[in-house]
Order: structure tokens, then C-alpha cells, then sequence
């Protein structure tokens, strides 16, 4: 397999994994200046990670499946009109090529997502706060868009009441993103990794559900389990939870 952005944190992270995994090899690393696809074709990688930046995730994810490899995207930055158009390249793409975009790659993360979505009817009010380190360079993180879409649509099956709010003035930006009706606030500071909380209230009582890495090493079960699973699944899965059985 090959690692896309291998120079990167998360990159060597990857790198580390698939090297200390007795049923993978590495055969490749591509940097900013390569060509992902050439680079998979000459090393003969069946596999790809993408761990690039969300600028380049595309085109190199694009070129990769035209090349009939096999993809696990962890780079953020892909929304429906991306994956409409993924969706469509993977019907054109050599038979059975798979693509796997994981918002996130740490269990502990996935299990919270779901967790939020299954409380979300019950609550008259649900809000996403999710802390990355400075670096990062979307906002909303990938994963605190894909809680807030999932926290949407439970709400809309159940038909669930928008949740209250009197807010006639603020400054712009002080009462988050809106994600399909749901805030989401990010911050970005000195001494975060990565967390995330999903706050629902009702009246007379709070739920708060929090997850946090603390060393990329939490990211690397998952995405083994992506890496190995990829092949298996012809055309674009969305969420390590499919991965998991949750």
C-alpha cells in the first residue's frame, strides 16, 4: 500500500502502523511533489491512504480510483457535492474499486458520533463543540460536520421540533456554523490535539457526551480496520461505523 501525505503527523502516524502490522506493506510514500497514482502504479500498491490536505484530497483521490486502487480517505474537507461526484467516478472506475472516507479514524470517536445520534429526538436542544490544535486548517472539523448531519437527519425522521433559540443580535460567528440547523463551534488553541463534545438539553436536565485524542496512536486501530476492510467494499462507504457494525 501507500501513504499520501506521508511526510505529515498523521502521515508518519500511518506510515508506523502499516509497518508494524504483520498482514500489510508499505511500498510507497508520496510527498507534495509526487504523483499518488504514478507513484501506486510503479510500486504496485493495491491500497492507498490519503492524508493530504483538503485542496488536494480530490484530485489525488480521483487520480488514484482512475488508476484502480483502492482508497482510504482521512483527509477532510469532503462534502456531498465532492462525494456526489466520487459517487459517479466509482461507476466508471475498474470493477470493484473501493473508497472508504473516514471523517474519523479513532473508535472512541465513531461510538460518540453514534451515540449523539441515537439521543438527538429526545432533546429539545443539541449543540457540537469540537478543539483541534492551531494547525489544523478547516473549521468545522470533518467529524463535527458529519455529528451535526447525522444529529439532522435523526431529528428530521423523528420529527423533532427545532430547537429553541431567541437570539435576534450577536456577533457574527458567536453562535457557531449552522449545520443543517445544528451549531457547531471550533476552536483552535495551544495544547489540544483533538476533542470533541455534543451537548443536549432538556428542560431539568443536561447530556453531555465528550471523546478526546490524545496521541495519534488513537487513530491507528481504525485505520487498519479501513485499510484492510477497502477492498472488500465496491464503491464509497462514508463512516468508519459501517466498518464497525455500529
Amino acid at each position: 500500500m501507500i501513504v499520501v501525505g506521508a511526510g505529515g503527523k498523521m502521515g508518519r502516524m500511518a506510515c508506523d502502523a502499516v509497518e508494524s502490522a504483520p498482514d500489510l506493506q508499505l511500498v510507497a510514500r508520496a510527498g507534495r511533489s509526487d504523483d499518488p497514482a504514478a507513484l501506486a502504479r510503479e510500486a504496485g500498491a493495491q491500497v492507498a491512504v490519503d492524508l493530504s490536505v483538503p485542496s488536494a484530497s480530490p484530485g489525488v483521490v480521483a487520480g488514484l480510483v482512475a488508476a484502480g486502487v483502492h482508497v482510504v480517505v482521512g483527509t477532510s474537507g469532503w462534502d456531498e457535492a465532492a462525494l456526489g461526484r466520487l459517487r459517479a467516478q466509482l461507476d466508471e472506475a475498474p470493477a470493484g474499486t473501493g473508497v472508504v472516507v473516514v471523517p474519523n479514524f479513532a473508535i472512541g470517536a465513531v461510538l460518540m458520533v453514534r451515540f449523539a445520534e441515537a439521543a438527538a429526538r429526545w432533546f429539545t436542544s443539541v449543540e457540537v463543540i469540537e478543539a483541534h490544535h492551531p494547525a489544523k486548517v478547516d473549521a468545522p472539523s470533518g467529524t463535527a460536520v458529519r455529528t451535526a448531519e447525522l444529529i439532522a437527519a435523526a431529528r428530521r425522521s423523528a420529527g423533532t421540533a427545532s430547537a429553541p433559540d431567541a437570539t435576534t443580535s450577536a456577533v457574527d460567528g458567536a453562535r457557531g456554523a449552522d449545520v443543517e440547523g445544528v451549531p457547531v463551534h471550533s476552536l483552535r488553541m495551544a495544547g489540544v490535539m483533538a476533542a470533541q463534545e455534543v451537548w443536549l438539553g432538556n428542560h431539568g436536565e443536561m447530556l453531555t457526551l465528550r471523546h478526546e485524542a490524545t496521541d495519534r496512536t488513537a487513530y491507528a486501530p481504525g485505520l487498519l480496520l479501513a485499510v484492510r476492510e477497502v477492498a472488500s467494499r465496491p464503491g464509497l462507504t462514508v463512516g468508519l461505523e459501517h466498518l464497525l457494525g455500529v
